[in-house]
Protein backbone atom coordinates (compact mmCIF):
# COMPACT_ATOMS: atom_id res chain seq x y z
CA UNK A 1 0.00 0.00 0.00
CA UNK A 2 0.95 3.62 -0.63
CA UNK A 3 2.57 5.60 2.82
CA UNK A 4 0.42 8.14 3.94
CA UNK A 5 -1.46 10.11 1.55
CA UNK A 6 -4.44 10.46 0.00
CA UNK A 7 -5.01 8.62 -3.05
CA UNK A 8 -7.51 10.08 -5.18
CA UNK A 9 -7.18 12.11 -8.27
CA UNK A 10 -5.72 15.30 -8.71
CA UNK A 11 -4.73 15.50 -4.69
CA UNK A 12 -3.70 19.35 -3.98
CA UNK A 13 0.06 19.71 -3.19
CA UNK A 14 0.61 19.70 0.41
CA UNK A 15 3.67 20.72 2.66
CA UNK A 16 3.77 17.23 4.15
CA UNK A 17 5.95 15.07 2.70
CA UNK A 18 4.49 13.59 -1.18
CA UNK A 19 3.15 9.90 -0.51
CA UNK A 20 4.92 7.16 -1.79
CA UNK A 21 4.52 3.47 -3.31
CA UNK A 22 5.39 0.23 -3.97
CA UNK A 23 5.45 -1.31 -7.65
CA UNK A 24 3.39 -4.05 -6.28
CA UNK A 25 0.98 -1.05 -4.89
CA UNK A 26 1.13 0.19 -8.54
CA UNK A 27 0.42 -2.69 -10.47
CA UNK A 28 -2.77 -3.53 -8.58
CA UNK A 29 -4.23 -0.10 -10.74
CA UNK A 30 -3.93 -1.47 -14.20
CA UNK A 31 -8.18 -1.84 -14.78
CA UNK A 32 -10.30 -0.09 -16.76
CA UNK A 33 -11.55 1.88 -13.99
CA UNK A 34 -8.82 2.19 -12.04
CA UNK A 35 -5.49 3.26 -13.78
CA UNK A 36 -2.21 4.43 -12.55
CA UNK A 37 0.88 4.83 -13.84
CA UNK A 38 4.66 6.63 -13.85
CA UNK A 39 6.53 8.75 -15.14
CA UNK A 40 10.06 9.72 -14.03
CA UNK A 41 9.39 8.17 -10.68
CA UNK A 42 6.26 10.28 -9.77
CA UNK A 43 3.09 8.08 -9.94
CA UNK A 44 -0.43 9.81 -11.25
CA UNK A 45 -4.08 8.32 -11.24
CA UNK A 46 -5.47 9.06 -14.64
CA UNK A 47 -8.66 6.89 -14.06
CA UNK A 48 -10.94 10.12 -14.95
CA UNK A 49 -8.30 11.90 -17.57
CA UNK A 50 -7.61 9.29 -19.66
CA UNK A 51 -10.88 10.03 -21.39
CA UNK A 52 -9.88 13.61 -22.26
CA UNK A 53 -6.34 12.33 -23.44
CA UNK A 54 -6.19 13.88 -27.28
CA UNK A 55 -4.29 10.36 -28.38
CA UNK A 56 -7.12 8.72 -27.14
CA UNK A 57 -7.69 6.43 -23.66
CA UNK A 58 -6.57 3.33 -24.93
CA UNK A 59 -2.94 4.42 -25.18
CA UNK A 60 -2.53 5.27 -21.45
CA UNK A 61 -4.63 2.55 -20.24
CA UNK A 62 -2.42 -0.12 -21.73
CA UNK A 63 0.56 1.57 -19.59
CA UNK A 64 -1.17 1.16 -16.67
CA UNK A 65 0.42 -0.35 -13.29
CA UNK A 66 3.64 0.11 -15.14
CA UNK A 67 6.32 2.90 -16.21
CA UNK A 68 5.25 4.88 -19.00
CA UNK A 69 8.78 7.26 -18.79
CA UNK A 70 9.94 6.43 -22.44
CA UNK A 71 6.80 6.46 -23.82
CA UNK A 72 5.21 9.66 -22.77
CA UNK A 73 8.66 11.52 -23.73
CA UNK A 74 8.67 9.66 -27.35
CA UNK A 75 5.12 10.91 -27.93
CA UNK A 76 5.28 14.40 -26.37
CA UNK A 77 7.57 16.88 -27.91
CA UNK A 78 6.63 19.64 -25.68
CA UNK A 79 7.30 18.06 -22.64
CA UNK A 80 6.29 21.58 -20.79
CA UNK A 81 3.31 21.81 -21.74
CA UNK A 82 2.13 18.29 -21.63
CA UNK A 83 3.61 18.24 -17.86
CA UNK A 84 0.91 20.99 -16.75
CA UNK A 85 -2.18 18.43 -17.54
CA UNK A 86 0.23 15.62 -15.69
CA UNK A 87 0.74 18.22 -12.94
CA UNK A 88 -3.19 17.50 -11.20
CA UNK A 89 -2.80 14.01 -11.57
CA UNK A 90 0.16 13.58 -9.24
CA UNK A 91 -0.63 11.06 -5.83
CA UNK A 92 3.10 10.00 -4.92
CA UNK A 93 6.34 8.68 -6.19
CA UNK A 94 8.30 5.40 -6.05
CA UNK A 95 9.19 4.70 -2.75
CA UNK A 96 12.88 5.16 -2.67
CA UNK A 97 13.82 1.10 -2.04
CA UNK A 98 11.93 0.45 -5.49
CA UNK A 99 13.68 0.55 -8.77
CA UNK A 100 12.67 2.99 -11.79
CA UNK A 101 11.17 0.36 -13.76
CA UNK A 102 8.71 -2.35 -12.70
CA UNK A 103 8.85 -5.94 -13.32
CA UNK A 104 11.80 -7.15 -15.09
CA UNK A 105 13.01 -4.33 -17.39
CA UNK A 106 16.57 -3.51 -18.59
CA UNK A 107 17.72 -0.23 -16.68
CA UNK A 108 20.80 0.02 -18.18
CA UNK A 109 19.26 -0.26 -22.01
CA UNK A 110 16.77 1.84 -20.54
CA UNK A 111 20.15 4.22 -19.38
CA UNK A 112 21.49 4.04 -23.03
CA UNK A 113 18.69 4.70 -24.76
CA UNK A 114 18.23 7.78 -22.71
CA UNK A 115 21.09 8.92 -23.41
CA UNK A 116 21.19 8.16 -26.95
CA UNK A 117 17.95 9.93 -27.44
CA UNK A 118 20.38 13.20 -25.97
CA UNK A 119 23.05 12.45 -28.39
CA UNK A 120 20.45 13.08 -31.16
CA UNK A 121 19.01 15.78 -29.71
CA UNK A 122 22.23 16.94 -29.21
CA UNK A 123 23.01 16.17 -33.56
CA UNK A 124 19.55 18.91 -33.95
CA UNK A 125 17.97 15.10 -35.74
CA UNK A 126 14.67 16.85 -34.03
CA UNK A 127 14.90 20.06 -36.48
CA UNK A 128 12.57 19.81 -39.22
CA UNK A 129 13.75 20.35 -42.44
CA UNK A 130 10.78 22.45 -43.99
CA UNK A 131 11.46 22.49 -47.47
CA UNK A 132 11.60 18.92 -48.06
CA UNK A 133 7.76 18.25 -46.50
CA UNK A 134 6.82 21.44 -49.10
CA UNK A 135 7.98 19.50 -51.66
CA UNK A 136 6.35 16.47 -50.23
CA UNK A 137 3.23 17.88 -50.59
CA UNK A 138 3.91 19.66 -53.81
CA UNK A 139 4.45 16.25 -55.63
CA UNK A 140 1.02 15.39 -53.95
CA UNK A 141 -0.55 18.08 -55.56
CA UNK A 142 0.95 17.92 -58.79
CA UNK A 143 -0.40 14.32 -59.06
CA UNK A 144 -3.80 15.10 -58.59
CA UNK A 145 -3.63 17.85 -61.08
CA UNK A 146 -2.05 15.51 -64.13
CA UNK A 147 -4.81 13.18 -62.69
CA UNK A 148 -7.19 14.95 -63.77
CA UNK A 149 -5.43 16.70 -66.75
CA UNK A 150 -4.86 13.31 -68.25
CA UNK A 151 -8.88 12.70 -68.14
CA UNK A 152 -9.71 15.99 -69.44
CA UNK A 153 -7.16 15.64 -72.52
CA UNK A 154 -7.41 12.37 -73.20
CA UNK A 155 -10.93 11.30 -72.18
CA UNK A 156 -12.59 8.58 -70.04
CA UNK A 157 -11.44 5.12 -72.31
CA UNK A 158 -9.94 2.58 -70.21
CA UNK A 159 -6.20 3.28 -70.84
CA UNK A 160 -6.81 6.93 -69.93
CA UNK A 161 -8.58 5.85 -66.71
CA UNK A 162 -6.69 3.07 -65.78
CA UNK A 163 -3.41 5.74 -65.63
CA UNK A 164 -5.20 7.95 -63.87
CA UNK A 165 -6.38 5.31 -61.32
CA UNK A 166 -2.51 4.72 -60.72
CA UNK A 167 -1.34 8.60 -60.85
CA UNK A 168 -4.24 8.71 -57.88
CA UNK A 169 -3.63 6.01 -55.91
CA UNK A 170 0.11 7.34 -55.54
CA UNK A 171 -0.67 10.11 -54.88
CA UNK A 172 -3.18 8.53 -52.23
CA UNK A 173 -0.70 6.31 -50.87
CA UNK A 174 2.35 9.25 -50.77
CA UNK A 175 -0.96 11.94 -48.51
CA UNK A 176 -1.11 8.62 -46.08
CA UNK A 177 2.92 8.87 -45.72
CA UNK A 178 2.72 12.81 -45.53
CA UNK A 179 -0.14 12.50 -42.86
CA UNK A 180 2.01 9.73 -40.77
CA UNK A 181 4.63 12.73 -40.43
CA UNK A 182 2.30 15.65 -38.89
CA UNK A 183 0.21 13.07 -37.34
CA UNK A 184 2.76 12.70 -35.38
CA UNK A 185 4.05 16.18 -34.42
CA UNK A 186 7.25 15.82 -36.50
CA UNK A 187 7.26 18.64 -38.35
CA UNK A 188 6.46 21.58 -36.61
CA UNK A 189 7.95 22.39 -32.98
CA UNK A 190 3.85 23.92 -31.92
CA UNK A 191 1.75 20.79 -31.81
CA UNK A 192 -1.17 23.01 -32.51
CA UNK A 193 -0.17 23.31 -36.39
CA UNK A 194 0.77 20.12 -36.58
CA UNK A 195 -2.79 18.94 -35.69
CA UNK A 196 -4.41 21.62 -37.94
CA UNK A 197 -1.94 20.44 -41.34
CA UNK A 198 -2.69 17.04 -40.28
CA UNK A 199 -6.23 17.54 -40.67
CA UNK A 200 -5.50 18.88 -44.11
CA UNK A 201 -3.92 16.18 -45.61
CA UNK A 202 -5.58 13.18 -44.17
CA UNK A 203 -9.23 14.70 -44.30
CA UNK A 204 -9.35 16.89 -47.14
CA UNK A 205 -6.48 15.21 -49.72
CA UNK A 206 -7.35 11.21 -48.24
CA UNK A 207 -10.99 11.56 -46.69
CA UNK A 208 -10.07 10.00 -43.56
CA UNK A 209 -10.06 10.93 -40.13
CA UNK A 210 -7.28 12.47 -38.23
CA UNK A 211 -9.18 11.37 -34.38
CA UNK A 212 -9.56 7.56 -35.70
CA UNK A 213 -5.65 7.45 -37.06
CA UNK A 214 -4.40 8.76 -33.72
CA UNK A 215 -6.48 7.04 -31.49
CA UNK A 216 -5.59 3.31 -33.55
CA UNK A 217 -2.01 4.54 -34.63
CA UNK A 218 -0.41 5.67 -31.37
CA UNK A 219 -1.47 2.43 -29.60
CA UNK A 220 0.09 0.54 -32.36
CA UNK A 221 3.09 2.69 -31.57
CA UNK A 222 2.86 2.38 -27.82
CA UNK A 223 2.78 -1.35 -27.60
CA UNK A 224 3.95 -2.64 -31.13
CA UNK A 225 2.59 -6.56 -32.12
CA UNK A 226 1.07 -7.15 -28.43
CA UNK A 227 -1.95 -8.71 -28.88
CA UNK A 228 -4.94 -6.72 -26.82
CA UNK A 229 -3.22 -3.48 -27.02
CA UNK A 230 -1.49 -3.02 -30.68
CA UNK A 231 -4.76 -2.87 -32.95
CA UNK A 232 -2.50 -3.48 -36.00
CA UNK A 233 -2.66 -7.16 -34.96
CA UNK A 234 -6.02 -7.57 -33.61
CA UNK A 235 -7.14 -9.74 -37.14
CA UNK A 236 -10.60 -10.53 -36.04
CA UNK A 237 -9.82 -14.44 -36.81
CA UNK A 238 -9.46 -14.25 -40.56
CA UNK A 239 -5.63 -14.53 -39.89
CA UNK A 240 -3.50 -16.15 -37.13
CA UNK A 241 -0.12 -14.21 -36.09
CA UNK A 242 3.16 -14.85 -34.39
CA UNK A 243 3.90 -18.57 -32.39
CA UNK A 244 1.84 -18.26 -29.41
CA UNK A 245 -1.83 -17.47 -31.29
CA UNK A 246 -1.94 -19.95 -33.91
CA UNK A 247 -0.95 -22.69 -31.24
CA UNK A 248 -3.84 -21.39 -28.82
CA UNK A 249 -6.19 -21.78 -31.60
CA UNK A 250 -4.66 -24.79 -32.95
CA UNK A 251 -5.37 -26.54 -29.40
CA UNK A 252 -8.82 -24.70 -28.58
CA UNK A 253 -9.79 -26.28 -32.14
CA UNK A 254 -10.73 -23.02 -33.90
CA UNK A 255 -11.12 -22.94 -37.12
CA UNK A 256 -12.73 -19.72 -38.35
CA UNK A 257 -11.04 -20.03 -41.69
CA UNK A 258 -8.58 -22.89 -43.23
CA UNK A 259 -5.20 -20.89 -41.70
CA UNK A 260 -3.00 -23.27 -43.38
CA UNK A 261 -3.80 -21.87 -46.29
CA UNK A 262 -3.64 -18.09 -44.77
CA UNK A 263 -0.81 -17.17 -47.07
CA UNK A 264 -2.46 -17.99 -50.20
CA UNK A 265 -5.84 -16.23 -49.66
CA UNK A 266 -4.30 -13.12 -48.16
CA UNK A 267 -3.57 -12.21 -51.51
CA UNK A 268 -7.29 -12.12 -52.13
CA UNK A 269 -8.70 -10.63 -48.92
CA UNK A 270 -5.70 -9.18 -47.81
CA UNK A 271 -4.01 -5.97 -49.82
CA UNK A 272 -7.21 -5.94 -51.76
CA UNK A 273 -9.65 -5.15 -49.40
CA UNK A 274 -8.27 -3.52 -46.34
CA UNK A 275 -8.85 0.14 -47.52
CA UNK A 276 -11.44 -0.10 -49.77
CA UNK A 277 -13.74 -2.41 -47.41
CA UNK A 278 -12.69 -2.63 -43.99
CA UNK A 279 -10.97 0.85 -43.14
CA UNK A 280 -13.33 2.79 -45.31
CA UNK A 281 -16.11 1.80 -43.08
CA UNK A 282 -14.85 1.91 -39.89
CA UNK A 283 -13.39 5.76 -40.42
CA UNK A 284 -16.73 6.86 -41.46
CA UNK A 285 -18.99 5.00 -38.81
CA UNK A 286 -16.11 6.07 -36.27
CA UNK A 287 -16.61 9.73 -36.90
CA UNK A 288 -20.56 9.65 -36.79
CA UNK A 289 -20.75 7.24 -33.42
CA UNK A 290 -18.36 9.99 -32.26
CA UNK A 291 -20.11 12.88 -33.31
CA UNK A 292 -16.54 14.02 -34.31
CA UNK A 293 -18.27 16.36 -36.90
CA UNK A 294 -14.70 18.51 -37.61
CA UNK A 295 -12.99 15.45 -38.80
CA UNK A 296 -16.29 14.10 -41.09
CA UNK A 297 -16.59 18.13 -42.61
CA UNK A 298 -12.83 17.75 -43.80
CA UNK A 299 -13.37 14.18 -44.81
CA UNK A 300 -16.34 15.48 -46.70
CA UNK A 301 -14.63 17.84 -48.40
CA UNK A 302 -12.69 15.32 -50.31
CA UNK A 303 -15.61 13.27 -51.30
CA UNK A 304 -17.10 16.36 -52.63
CA UNK A 305 -13.57 17.16 -54.22
CA UNK A 306 -13.67 14.22 -56.18
CA UNK A 307 -17.38 13.46 -57.19
CA UNK A 308 -16.63 17.32 -58.33
CA UNK A 309 -13.78 16.63 -60.62
CA UNK A 310 -14.88 13.15 -62.02
CA UNK A 311 -18.76 12.39 -62.17
CA UNK A 312 -18.69 15.13 -65.28
CA UNK A 313 -16.38 12.75 -66.32
CA UNK A 314 -18.01 9.26 -65.52
CA UNK A 315 -21.23 10.11 -64.10
CA UNK A 316 -22.25 9.41 -60.28
CA UNK A 317 -21.97 5.42 -60.26
CA UNK A 318 -18.65 5.41 -62.64
CA UNK A 319 -17.09 8.60 -60.07
CA UNK A 320 -17.68 5.69 -57.25
CA UNK A 321 -16.48 2.70 -59.17
CA UNK A 322 -13.80 4.51 -60.11
CA UNK A 323 -12.92 6.21 -56.46
CA UNK A 324 -13.11 2.27 -55.15
CA UNK A 325 -10.63 1.27 -58.04
CA UNK A 326 -8.03 3.80 -56.35
CA UNK A 327 -8.41 2.90 -53.26
CA UNK A 328 -8.23 -0.50 -53.91
CA UNK A 329 -4.80 -0.28 -55.64
CA UNK A 330 -3.52 2.25 -52.91
CA UNK A 331 -4.77 -0.81 -50.13
CA UNK A 332 -1.81 -3.18 -51.94
CA UNK A 333 0.44 -0.44 -51.71
CA UNK A 334 -0.42 0.08 -47.98
CA UNK A 335 -0.90 -3.48 -46.81
CA UNK A 336 2.55 -4.42 -48.08
CA UNK A 337 4.62 -1.66 -46.76
CA UNK A 338 3.22 -1.76 -43.43
CA UNK A 339 3.30 -4.99 -42.80
CA UNK A 340 6.68 -5.94 -44.11
CA UNK A 341 8.67 -4.39 -41.21
CA UNK A 342 5.89 -6.05 -38.67
CA UNK A 343 4.02 -9.07 -39.07
CA UNK A 344 7.45 -10.93 -39.75
CA UNK A 345 8.51 -10.06 -35.95
CA UNK A 346 7.72 -11.49 -32.54
CA UNK A 347 3.57 -11.12 -31.71
CA UNK A 348 2.85 -12.33 -28.35
CA UNK A 349 1.07 -11.33 -25.17
CA UNK A 350 2.49 -8.17 -23.23
CA UNK A 351 6.18 -9.70 -22.25
CA UNK A 352 6.32 -6.12 -19.97
CA UNK A 353 9.81 -5.05 -22.00
CA UNK A 354 11.86 -1.61 -21.84
CA UNK A 355 10.91 0.75 -24.32
CA UNK A 356 14.32 -0.06 -26.50
CA UNK A 357 14.06 -3.77 -26.49
CA UNK A 358 10.08 -3.81 -26.71
CA UNK A 359 10.81 -1.56 -30.13
CA UNK A 360 13.35 -4.13 -31.55
CA UNK A 361 11.13 -7.25 -30.86
CA UNK A 362 8.93 -5.88 -33.26
CA UNK A 363 10.16 -4.20 -36.24
CA UNK A 364 12.63 -4.05 -38.69
CA UNK A 365 13.72 -2.16 -41.20
CA UNK A 366 14.63 -1.99 -45.21
CA UNK A 367 17.63 -1.21 -46.76
CA UNK A 368 17.88 2.42 -47.46
CA UNK A 369 17.47 3.44 -51.23
CA UNK A 370 15.84 6.38 -52.86
CA UNK A 371 13.12 4.35 -54.00
CA UNK A 372 12.71 2.23 -50.98
CA UNK A 373 12.63 6.06 -48.93
CA UNK A 374 9.93 7.09 -50.94
CA UNK A 375 8.33 4.40 -51.74
CA UNK A 376 7.60 3.50 -48.06
CA UNK A 377 7.69 7.19 -46.65
CA UNK A 378 10.98 6.48 -44.34
CA UNK A 379 8.79 3.50 -42.93
CA UNK A 380 11.97 1.26 -44.32
CA UNK A 381 13.44 2.95 -40.88
CA UNK A 382 10.73 1.45 -39.15
CA UNK A 383 13.03 0.75 -36.09
CA UNK A 384 14.44 4.06 -35.79
CA UNK A 385 11.10 5.75 -36.35
CA UNK A 386 9.47 3.40 -33.86
CA UNK A 387 12.12 4.68 -30.96
CA UNK A 388 11.97 8.54 -32.17
CA UNK A 389 8.55 8.77 -34.01
CA UNK A 390 8.52 12.47 -33.55
CA UNK A 391 12.16 12.85 -35.18
CA UNK A 392 11.22 14.25 -39.45
CA UNK A 393 11.69 11.54 -41.35
CA UNK A 394 14.49 12.82 -43.24
CA UNK A 395 16.74 12.45 -40.12
CA UNK A 396 15.66 8.56 -39.58
CA UNK A 397 18.89 7.65 -41.76
CA UNK A 398 20.95 9.75 -39.47
CA UNK A 399 20.37 7.98 -36.12
CA UNK A 400 20.32 4.78 -37.79
CA UNK A 401 24.11 3.89 -37.08
CA UNK A 402 23.97 4.48 -33.42
CA UNK A 403 20.82 2.76 -32.79
CA UNK A 404 22.89 -0.34 -34.62
CA UNK A 405 25.90 0.19 -32.14
CA UNK A 406 23.12 0.25 -29.45
CA UNK A 407 21.85 -2.76 -30.45
CA UNK A 408 25.45 -4.57 -30.77
CA UNK A 409 26.31 -3.69 -27.10
CA UNK A 410 23.60 -5.03 -25.65
CA UNK A 411 23.23 -8.37 -28.12
CA UNK A 412 19.73 -7.31 -29.26
CA UNK A 413 19.28 -8.46 -33.38
CA UNK A 414 18.87 -5.69 -35.53
CA UNK A 415 16.92 -6.73 -38.92
CA UNK A 416 17.53 -4.99 -42.18
CA UNK A 417 16.87 -6.64 -45.75
CA UNK A 418 16.32 -6.20 -48.62
CA UNK A 419 12.65 -4.61 -49.96
CA UNK A 420 12.18 -7.76 -51.99
CA UNK A 421 13.09 -10.03 -49.22
CA UNK A 422 10.97 -8.03 -46.85
CA UNK A 423 8.06 -8.28 -48.73
CA UNK A 424 8.41 -12.14 -49.50
CA UNK A 425 8.80 -12.52 -45.38
CA UNK A 426 5.29 -11.52 -45.10
CA UNK A 427 3.88 -14.58 -47.04
CA UNK A 428 6.74 -17.04 -45.37
CA UNK A 429 5.82 -15.77 -41.68
CA UNK A 430 2.05 -16.28 -42.86
CA UNK A 431 2.22 -19.73 -43.67
CA UNK A 432 4.76 -20.25 -40.67
CA UNK A 433 2.23 -19.45 -38.69
CA UNK A 434 -0.29 -20.94 -40.02
CA UNK A 435 1.27 -24.56 -40.39
CA UNK A 436 1.60 -23.98 -36.59
CA UNK A 437 -1.45 -23.83 -36.38
CA UNK A 438 -2.93 -26.76 -38.41
CA UNK A 439 -0.24 -29.17 -36.31
CA UNK A 440 -2.00 -28.06 -33.04
CA UNK A 441 -4.95 -28.42 -34.33
CA UNK A 442 -4.45 -32.14 -36.08
CA UNK A 443 -2.51 -33.27 -32.97
CA UNK A 444 -2.81 -31.69 -29.64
Amino acid sequence: MGKGGNQGEGAPERETPMPTYSWEEIQKHNLRTDKWLVVDRKVYNVTKWCHRHPGGHRVIGHYAGEDATDAFRAFHPDLDLVGKFLKPLLIGELAPEEPSLDRSKNSQITEDFRALKKTAEDMNLFQTNHLFFLLLLAHIIAMESVAWFTIFYFGNGWIPTVITAFVLATSQAQAGWLQHDYGHLSVYKKSTWNHIVHKFVIGHLKGASANWWNHRHFQHHAKPNIFHKDPDVKMLHVFVLGESQPIEYGKKKLKYLPYNHQHEYFFLIGPPLLIPMYFQYQIIMTMIVRKDWVDLAWAISYYARFFFTYIPFYGILGALLFLNFIRFLESHWFVWVTQMNHIVMEIDLEPYRDWFSSQLAATCNVEQSFFNDWFSGHLNFQIEHHLFPTMPRHNLHKIAPLVKSLCAKHGIEYQEKPLLKALLDIIRSLKKSGELWLDAYLHK
